[in-house]
């Protein structure tokens, strides 16, 4: 009998949102739900049906490469195909991989379905392609890429891409644009092009996000139901910061009950969460903000 799988990868502190996702997917899909702490080899025990690993189970020589390369938010991206590949080798004839700060709103059956002839699945961003306006989406197609990491699925015959992409992110996972790359994502530009038997999902009810307001517009008939361009039902959403802005300042309301469901989730495991400390600047958000002023100056010279 066939087995599926969601997984995500995450550390000790963002247990609290993989726990929120896998309570999102069990709503409507009955999974296994795998999480890879990359932290701590001290797995939690909260009985709650989310099947915990650690690092040991990454044991091939790419993995151990990588383990010993990487820390941080970068071993975590590196991580993702060898713990997809793993989990096939396990038995899982089918599995999806997501972001920990995802939620579905709708079964992903269909998705799982897709994987039956699909070897791989890939989610276009569908950042804006305007040349009139906001170019800065049209170029960042070609800076941060075609596809979104956060969503990846894959069966068994998925295993020589997977190992591909590993070794793409041993030779170097990092945030670079003059070079072509952009952390473990970029290279996926290249997958369907140098792969056969991989899929594009063309559901743009399908990771919706901030990035992607333009592109997928939103509609209502009235209810709690949304539909992108008319015509997809919202399936999951990929709640980054950049969704939790455009929600928050009103430029994406449609999805404001979508938020307030989900941050319901995640005060069930954290009970002090607030949506608002989402929008909290870290570093890396100034220096994307430095990179958007440097491109906005380089304009100015053309």
């Amino acid at each position: 009998m066939d087995k599926f799988a969601i997984c995500t990868i995450s550390t000790k502190s963002h247990i609290f949102k993989s726990k929120a996702l896998f309570d999102s997917v069990r709503r409507f899909n009955d999974v296994d739900c795998l999480c890879l702490l990359t932290d701590t080899y001290d797995m939690p025990l909260d009985g709650e049906g989310i099947f915990y690993n650690d690092l040991s189970v990454l044991s091939d020589e790419i993995s151990i490469r990588i383990k010993k390369k990487y820390k941080g938010d970068r071993l975590r991206w590196a991580c993702k195909p060898m713990y997809i590949k793993r989990l096939v080798q396990m038995g899982y004839s089918r599995v999806i991989y997501v972001d920990n700060d995802i939620c579905f709103f709708s079964s992903a059956d269909f998705l799982f379905e897709s994987l039956k002839n699909s070897r791989l699945l890939l989610t276009p961003h569908y950042y804006s392609i305007s040349v009139w306006q906001e170019q800065n989406w049209l170029e960042a197609n070609f800076r941060v890429g075609l596809y979104n990491a956060g969503f990846i699925g894959a069966n068994l015959n998925a295993i020589p891409i997977l190992d591909w992409w590993a070794n793409c992110c041993l030779y170097n996972v990092k945030k670079s644009a003059w070079r072509g790359l952009f952390d473990d994502q970029k290279y996926l530009d290249l997958v369907p092009v140098s792969f056969e038997g991989v899929e594009i999902v063309r559901h743009k009810g399908c990771n919706v996000a901030g990035w992607n307001l333009e592109v997928c517009t939103r509609s209502s008939a009235g209810n709690k139901e949304i539909f992108l361009d008319g015509v997809w039902p919202l399936v999951f959403v990929h709640f980054a910061k950049i969704t939790y802005r455009q929600i928050l300042n009103g430029s994406d309301k449609l999805l404001t009950a979508h938020l307030h469901e989900y941050s319901t989730m995640l005060k069930k495991h954290k009970h002090d969460y607030l949506p608002e400390n989402e929008l909290k600047r870290g570093l890396n958000d100034y220096l994307l903000y430095f990179r958007h002023i440097i491109w906005r100056i380089a304009r100015l010279f053309e």
